[in-house]
């Protein structure tokens, strides 16, 4: 009898040791911190080389040519593009995209971006009818139709879909440097400057100077005179 109350005490302290041991790890995982919903990793943000005009402009560009319907923008640098697809007959997906540029004023300039999707899907839903005079209505179905329906509605996580599209406005950014290279004037080669030919009015003047050799024309006196002798004064015979 010892031996066998012994074996269940052993067991129920092992029973009970169990319990306490699962509480603890359901109180851990209970209070286990959430996910962390601002990260500095996050997809929705790049930063490109360029001007926020050059910039912006690629990132219209890539909107449109992937088939994005863009709506007026209310704020400057902010666009808005929405894109229907069918992949199964009765399955419509919306996608729609946000982005907003703006210049960092150090050459470079990032761009924002969030995409959302919406699937909808055919539902039946069922017609009524009602028939009645005054207070005495009737309700009767009617048949059904069907109608589109949203069935859900979320963010877009997916960072190889934020790679392509940033890949893309990378691209046409590329495209509009080569645009600007090629529209700048090309500046003139400076010509190679000749030495100057020696003036006309230079040579003549010099031929016109004096000799070396021959005396100033102030120094040359002209020759000796003889003394012309006084007149004589006509007067009275002596």
């Amino acid at each position: 009898m010892d031996k066998q109350n012994g074996k269940s005490s052993t067991g129920q302290a092992r029973a009970v040791a169990a319990a306490v041991a699962i509480a603890l790890l359901g109180g851990c995982a209970h209070h286990r911190p959430p996910p962390a919903q601002f990260t500095a990793d996050a997809p929705f943000s790049r930063t490109f080389n360029g001007s926020g005009d050059a910039v912006c402009w690629s990132v219209k560009r890539a909107l449109l040519s992937q088939g994005y319907m863009l709506d007026r923008p209310n704020d400057s640098g902010v666009l808005t593009g929405s894109r229907d697809d069918q992949p199964q007959p009765k399955l419509n997906v919306t996608t729609r995209l946000q982005t907003s540029c703006a210049d960092n004023r150090n050459g470079t300039s990032i761009v924002f971006v969030t995409a959302t999707r919406e699937d909808s899907q055919l539902q039946k839903m069922k017609q009524t009818t009602s028939v009645g005079v005054g207070p005495a209505t009737l309700t009767m179905p009617s048949g059904s139709a069907e109608v589109l329906g949203t069935v859900r509605r979320y963010t877009i996580k997916d960072r190889n879909f934020y790679d392509q599209f940033f890949g893309l406005v990378q691209t046409y950014i590329g495209q509009e440097r080569l645009s600007e290279a090629s529209s700048r004037p090309v500046p003139d080669a400076p010509a190679a400057r000749s030495a100057p030919a020696p003036s006309r009015e230079r040579g003549d003047r010099s031929s016109e100077r004096p000799q070396d050799n021959a005396p100033p024309p102030d120094s040359q006196q002209p020759p000796d005179r003889q003394p012309e002798p006084p007149p004589q004064s006509s007067g009275p015979n002596q």
